[in-house]
């Protein structure tokens, strides 16, 4: 099945945000349309899920704003997560029914993308009953966090690279307390090149949901 593929570069997540929600937009107004998967990796930024998050900060929150650092509230499921330099972020808009898929399998999925990507880094990681997305160990490696519209998902994944792990200092990651945070060069110990992983997540998207990518630019929904 044919899917548009956009790759965001860096951009500021609230950008990103509204991006997505044209994209939901242009999706619902015909079935046939392709799904669109977004590839993006975002400035220093905290989100709040629905279950809020702000009680899992573990610094006052103007230490956070001092720092250029925006406290975001979304629509998407979960609690408070962080996205930042050298993780890749993924935001697949899918149309459920189309595609024949669950709420429940397509974040199976989401996970499996991601658990595929670390294995081919030597990084053996998995599920964890305590918080969709996945573990090595007690440590989270990738988050998922979703919304669906009409049938249509947005939001989506996000896995740690090499991202520096200050900011985790300052939240209990999910809300869920005794649990660090890893990435891939961390679990690998050796250097790890950003632009590789982010092909290996694009092929993993594409394998998993059976997707053959065209690559569009942001101006295919002003052609569309």
């Amino acid at each position: 099945m044919e899917a548009y593929l956009v790759d965001l570069g860096k951009m500021d997540y609230q950008d990103a945000h509204g991006f997505q929600l044209k994209c939901v937009q242009w999706r619902l107004l015909d079935e046939d349309r392709p799904d669109i998967f977004l590839i993006t990796e975002h400035p220093p930024v905290f989100t709040l899920g629905k279950r809020g998050g702000r009680e899992s900060l573990v610094v006052d929150e103007q230490f956070i704003k001092n720092r250029g650092v925006d406290i975001v509230q979304t629509e998407r499921g979960g609690d408070i997560t962080y996205h930042g330099p050298g993780q890749i972020v993924a935001y697949p808009i899918v149309h459920l029914r189309r595609s024949r898929l669950s709420v429940k399998t397509y974040v199976d999925m989401l996970e499996e993308v991601m658990i595929s990507c670390a294995a081919d880094y030597g990084v053996s990681a998995g599920r964890d009953e305590r918080n969709r997305g996945i573990w090595v160990g007690d440590n989270k490696i990738g988050s998922i966090g979703i919304r669906v519209r009409h049938g249509v998902t947005f939001h989506g994944l996000a896995l740690n690279v090499t991202l520096d792990f200050e900011h985790f200092s300052w939240i209990q990651p999910c809300g869920l307390s005794g649990v660090g945070v890893t990435s891939i060069e961390r679990e690998t110990g050796k250097l790890v090149d950003f632009s590789l992983v982010k092909k290996s997540v694009v092929h993993g998207l594409g394998k998993i949901f059976n997707r053959q990518f065209t690559v569009v630019e942001k101006s295919f929904l002003r052609e569309g």
